[in-house]
């Protein structure tokens, strides 16, 4: 299989690159002025925002598009710039070039379900500048899609963790040095994936050439974000946080990144779960697995 990924420098996308290679795949990896690069990934360094980037003569059997700007990004033109425009450029340079694109959001997309167990039917009404952007990114590759008869599938991803992100980076290593503070009192309900699990997902839905479809997917096991945080607290040993008001965590954080972390959500993951086995079905699996290694 030959496969192209945006992002292929970032969390997921450098994860997601190193599994198809080890599998036997040709990789291409689209990656924006970073060094680090994956071993074996043929690289393409460009600005998916600039439409003067060039993709190579090859025909994909898949694109997977995971390239994006963060909520941490509050500039919102600067988003739009990334997250949509850059998504009508890359699928000029892409749409000659294979015949499915599969496309990485999040469960902000269904806003606030109020306490509503949400799956692939759940009514789509996002309530973030943020995730507004990226359905509107969405919409349009999916209707070019149609209009092109290129296949097109998108997976709604939980909080995807792992060693190297943010739980690494904001929430283990804060811990240990006592600074990080819960937004709130922690008590909404989250959803969590493993990289892992993310990867295989993504990998699988590929393999099985699971056209046209959605997926909801976050692991079996519902938790707070207290409870997650408290849970690798007591794993390091570390002293459980206290909580910050709201007022002064958007104001460090931004509006719709607290609104999306605080947002609670409850998800059915029956439907992938039909098609791909977890390797960490609870978050606590999860965070062991990165803790003792």
């Amino acid at each position: 299989m030959k496969a192209l990924v945006t992002g292929a420098s970032g969390f997921i996308g450098s994860r997601l690159a190193q599994r198809l290679i080890s599998e036997g795949d040709e990789v291409y990896g689209i990656i924006h002025e970073k060094s680090n690069t994956v071993d074996g990934m043929h690289v393409i360094t460009a600005d998916l925002s600039d439409s003067t980037f060039d993709i190579p003569d090859v025909n994909f059997d898949v694109v997977y598009h995971l390239a994006a700007a963060t909520p941490l990004v509050k500039d919102k033109k600067k988003q739009k710039k990334i997250n949509l425009e850059g998504t009508v450029n890359l699928f000029e340079k892409i749409k000659n070039k294979t015949n499915f694109i599969i496309y990485a959001s999040g469960l902000g997309v269904f806003g606030n379900p109020d306490n509503s167990i949400v799956d692939e039917g759940s009514k789509i009404q996002p309530d973030t500048d943020f995730v507004k952007i990226r359905l509107e990114a969405q919409k349009f590759l999916e209707d070019s899609c149609k209009e092109n008869e290129i296949n097109f599938s998108v997976c709604y991803f939980g909080d995807v963790y792992g060693n190297g992100s943010w739980f690494s980076n904001m929430i283990v290593s804060r811990l240990k040095n006592g600074t990080f503070k819960i937004p709130g009192k922690g008590d909404y309900s989250k959803c969590f994936i493993h990289v892992d699990d993310a990867v295989g997902i993504l990998a699988t839905i590929a393999r099985k050439n699971m056209f046209n479809e959605s997926y909801v997917a976050a692991d079996s096991t519902s938790t707070t974000f207290k409870e997650f945080v408290d849970y690798t607290a007591d794993k390091i040993d570390a002293k459980h946080p206290g909580g910050v008001p709201m007022f002064l965590a958007k104001g460090v954080l931004g509006g719709d990144l607290i609104k999306l972390l605080t947002t609670s959500m409850k998800i059915s993951n029956e439907k992938i779960s039909k098609i791909y086995t977890f390797k960490y079905p609870s978050y606590k699996e999860g965070i062991n697995s990165i803790l003792e290694n």
